[in-house]
């Protein structure tokens, strides 16, 4: 019934918009002739629409003339949204999901039904190293730091390389050379409920704290940050010490420094972390409890230079260094003695680093107002340490690339790209080619097509990461096969600008994507108590979704649709079943701003459909396909944002006014990292309530 309601207002709404491309205004008002038109669209684009993207770019590129189709996050959008981690800005963003694992209080990320390890996470067009397959970095970076984050669904592999066969995400962040005072300070106090927990003094709730100190002069900026976050963890349904959501602190900072004149632009960066994830335990019947930490530091530098040569020419270099430490650390404490000592048993106390070194030298030379050319080459050095890896813990991959933007016609681009690999483990092949087009059907309309090939190289963890503790038995496996992929995706693009306060955006994208080889987490054959890396020999998704915006003075309205297909693997048991398994999605957004009030009032809805399975079970007959599904739920939130005077504005809003905890998985086998299997798979803690001050002190 939603999606039949939400599918008769988009189409409603489609109509309305392609009736006004094709006949006059009525009902008494005077008709515009195509110039006057024209510039009314242009004036408005201007203003509000065009936006400004750089992933997956020749040059920087306003998003409507980009050769990819790009979801974009704005700084108004994050403040909006009063939030302190990124998990929390993007679930409700289309084809987006998060999977919680709260032994390990960590996060993975979902993209158009593929999981993190096929996501390329990029913090300013640089690649974050992660600890494995799953993508943790996005829980460890400063929200309050972000200028933007740019979405580009759909491998982009001739550019970014290995990882990004789903997608890219690139966190951009803040940039103090636009600065228009010479010094500035942020500070920003944001508390909030854990479902009904709340104490500051004991640690119940969130709480997130941040300063941001901004400095700029002639063609010198730089600025310092400094944030904590605490989260005091949730004890759910669990009685004693024991908690369902472990307890989080996280101590994080950063600096630039940079220089802007004329036309070079070169800045230096450092980022770093120090996470503290708590896990208490009962008190056993010898009146001991056992209590572990995770114990993360993250260091990141990063050198980045823009340099426009001439007219023709523009110099991009980024080079980062990326050091990883991840402490296991387990106590035992006698609660009758009042002793505390460490514990012996296997995987208790551990230490694992991963280092990652990687450059990269683009070239662009604009060769005429029809070609623009790209070539770049880029190194990535991986290495690993520690028990619980395996010998020769390291892995680089030397390439170089070519692809450039040409247009033959007015109302078509075209982008060939070719990617060249060397990888020290794998044989990559010869060559990595992608094609783009982007035609412009008219005013209105325009439509992107592409097709890429993809390959990744296993990670280190994958290949040599063991991992067994009560809760995880999880092997590497060296002798993984490099993962293969060939993609097709399709975008419509429809715009209109009524008058100078409406506009109007719709956007229908589909996808299919084919996977050799793709690198999952199964049981590990003649040991189904271990979990290992296996390859699948076949693995496709596929999709579609359709995205509306629309826009009327101070109102905006966000409406989407998507819909995922995940190849059914138990289709060789019982060819009667389906190919593939479909999960819809719904999204919807309204953000109204009442500038009497100097208040803006934001909801963010989304509806995650039912996602179907099968397993196989062992019967009298022989193996079966059993059916299986994990339960449908809703997210909705609630923000209200006001100004109270110049410079300092107040947050408010509730979280997951659904209150949606946990959902339910009818699957009777464990999957995954965990050995024992589930009857509920967790999403959040409950509904809670927010406030905070934000105070901007030039603002």
């Amino acid at each position: 019934m939603i999606l039949n309601n939400y599918m008769r207002l988009t189409f409603y709404i489609l109509c309305y918009s392609l009736l006004q491309t094709s006949i006059n205004p009525v009902f008494g008002q005077t008709s515009l002739d195509k110039d006057q038109r024209q510039k009314q669209d242009s004036l408005f684009q201007k203003q509000v629409i065009e936006q400004v993207v750089v992933t997956g770019q020749i040059k920087p590129t306003s998003l409507k003339n980009s050769i990819y189709a790009v979801r974009t996050i704005n700084r108004d959008d994050i403040i909006r949204r009063a939030t302190s981690d990124i998990t929390t800005l993007l679930n409700t963003q289309l084809g987006i999901r998060f999977n919680n694992d709260l032994v390990l209080g960590e996060s993975d990320i979902e993209l158009m039904g593929m999981s993190g390890q096929n996501v390329k996470i990029l913090l300013d067009g640089i690649p974050l190293i992660d600890r494995g397959s799953t993508k943790q970095s996005l829980s460890q970076i400063d929200i309050n730091t972000i200028e933007r984050i740019e979405l580009v669904e759909g491998p982009v592999s001739v550019i970014y390389g290995t990882d990004a066969l789903a997608g890219v995400i690139n966190i951009i962040t803040r940039d103090a050379s636009t600065l228009k005072s010479q010094w500035n300070l942020e500070v920003r106090l944001l508390e909030e409920t854990v479902n009904t927990e709340y104490n500051p003094a004991y640690a119940e709730g969130r709480h997130n704290l941040h300063a941001n100190l901004i400095y700029s002069k002639n063609n010198w900026y730089g600025n310092m940050t400094a944030s904590r976050n605490t989260f005091g963890g949730y004890q759910g349904n669990l009685s004693g010490r024991a908690l369902a959501w472990q307890p989080k602190d996280q101590y994080l900072a950063s600096g630039k420094i940079g220089y802007n004149h004329n036309n070079l632009h070169v800045f230096y960066n450092f980022s770093l972390l120090d996470e503290d994830i708590y896990t208490p335990g009962n008190i056993l019947p010898n009146n001991r409890y056992i209590d572990k930490n995770y114990l993360t530091n993250r260091y990141n530098h990063m050198v980045q230079a823009d340099w426009q040569w001439k007219e023709k020419w523009n110099f991009v270099s980024s080079f980062t260094q990326q050091n990883y430490r991840r402490a296991t650390v387990t106590n035992i404490h006698d609660f009758e003695k009042g002793t505390m000592e460490l514990s012996t048993g296997a995987g208790e106390q551990d230490v694992s680093t991963f280092y990652q070194s990687f450059g990269k030298i683009t070239g662009h030379y604009k060769w005429s107002n029809r070609l623009d050319l790209l070539s770049g080459v880029d190194i990535d050095y991986d290495r690993g340490s520690g028990a619980r890896i395996q010998e020769r813990s390291e892995i680089w991959d030397l390439a170089a690339f070519i692809t450039a933007d040409y247009r033959p016609i007015s109302w078509l681009m075209i982008r060939p790209g070719l990617r060249f690999i060397h990888n020290s483990i794998y044989d990559a092949p010869p060559v990595i080619p992608s094609i783009n087009a982007k035609l412009l059907l008219n005013e209105h309309f325009d439509l992107r097509l592409s097709y890429a090939r993809g390959f990744r190289a296993p990670s280190l963890r994958e290949l040599y990461f063991n991992f067994f503790d009560s809760n995880h038995q999880i092997e590497g496996n060296k002798d993984l096969k490099a993962e293969h992929s060939n993609s097709y995706h399709l975008n419509l693009n429809f715009e209109k600008a009524f008058h100078s306060q409406a506009f109007l955006r719709t956007s229908f994208g589909s996808y299919y994507n084919q996977f050799n080889n793709l690198v999952t987490m199964s049981m590990k054959p003649g040991d189904n108590r271990v979990n290992t890396y296996l390859n699948l020999a076949h693995y496709k998704t596929t999709g579609f979704n359709l995205a509306n915006t629309f826009s009327y003075k101070h109102l905006k309205i966000d409406l989407g649709l998507g819909y995922i297909g995940r190849y059914n693997m138990q289709k060789a048991i019982n060819q009667e079943l389906k190919q593939f398994l479909w999960t819809p999605e719904l999204n919807a957004g309204i953000s109204q701003e009442i500038p009497r009030w100097a208040t803006n009032i934001s909801v963010f809805y989304k509806y995650n459909g039912k996602r179907p399975g099968y397993e196989t079970i062992q019967t009298n007959t022989g193996v079966e396909a059993r059916q299986t599904s994990l339960a449908s739920f809703q997210q909705l939130d609630l923000s209200v944002n006001k100004t109270l005077f110049k410079g300092l504005n107040l947050q408010a809003g509730i979280r997951n006014l659904t209150n949606t905890e946990n959902i339910e998985n009818t699957a009777t086998v464990g999957s995954g990292a965990h050995s024992s299997s589930v009857s509920s798979v967790p999403i959040s803690y409950g509904r809670s309530y927010f406030f905070g001050l934000l105070y901007n002190l030039n603002k």
